[in-house]
């Protein structure tokens, strides 16, 4: 027995990877969040006899048992997540269970909100010379970090942020970053829903951050990305990366002072 747990992407239902589509297409039973995952996605890719199953109000032994139930019967099972099941997936516990009851599990990766938001606001993460360093992370809520994780110590390296699940946390995250010596007018760009109809971008900063997402009503549904790295006009610099230098030597091409050394 074997089961596909299958990235759905961040939203556009042409955002899944051809795998994930493909697998849709084929399955008989498929598991989706539908608070998180879009139904359009699902009706788009999925067989007209295929069955669907809505877990948002599942429990995790109720989701399990469902979809060992409906692999026990030969059908392909398909469990859908949201963004790229390996970043705040909640797939170690489903995996767990599901290995329990003797099946076999492949992940198809997806496209992850956080890649989106970037792609949205047209911001390269990493910025030669600015920040080499990306952290993906949330801030401790109901749901508590480890202590040498905790949003003050990783604001200590002064990199680019990507903030999952912290959008009714934004109060928390400013405060956290200037106490870590972040500079109040540091760029952070607040992108709710990704590449859904109705995304919205919210460009602020570390200090203004929390007013501007109260003042748009913004709790959830949202990334934050933070740094200089999202600076709007950091294109205007002149940070350059060595890859296409005209100078710069590598597998594939000479630079051209070394052409003319030749």
């Amino acid at each position: 027995m074997k089961l596909y747990i299958v990235g759905a992407g961040p939203g556009a239902p042409d955002l899944i990877t051809v795998r994930g589509a493909e697998l849709l297409a084929a399955a008989d039973a498929i598991f989706y969040t539908d608070s998180l995952v879009s139904e359009e996605l699902i009706e788009r890719y999925r067989k007209p006899e295929a069955d669907v199953f809505h877990t948002a109000g599942m429990h995790l032994e109720e989701m399990v048992a469902a979809m060992v139930e409906q692999a026990k019967q030969g059908r392909l099972v398909v469990r859908v997540h949201t963004g790229d099941p390996s970043i705040y997936g909640a797939t170690l516990e489903q995996i767990a269970l599901l290995k329990e009851a003797g099946m076999e599990v492949e992940i198809v990766p997806g496209v992850s909100s956080a890649f989106a938001a970037a792609a949205a606001v047209q911001a390269e993460l990493t910025v030669p010379e600015l920040t080499q360093t990306v952290i993906f992370t949330r801030a401790e809520g109901r749901t508590p970090v480890p202590p040498r994780e905790r949003l003050e110590e990783l604001a200590k390296h002064h990199c680019t942020l990507v903030l999952f699940l912290s959008a009714t946390l934004a109060k928390k995250v400013s405060a956290a970053l200037l106490d870590a010596g972040w500079s109040g007018d540091t760029p952070a760009v607040i992108v709710y829903k990704a590449t859904w109809p109705d995304e919205r971008i919210i460009r602020t900063t570390v200090a203004a951050m929390a007013e501007e997402m109260r003042r748009h009503r913004v709790t959830k549904h949202a990334i934050m990305l933070i740094g200089w790295a999202l600076d709007p006009s950091v294109h205007e610099r002149g940070y350059r990366s060595r890859l296409y230098d005209r100078t710069f030597t590598h597998g594939y091409r000479k630079g051209e002072g070394q052409r003319e050394q030749d």
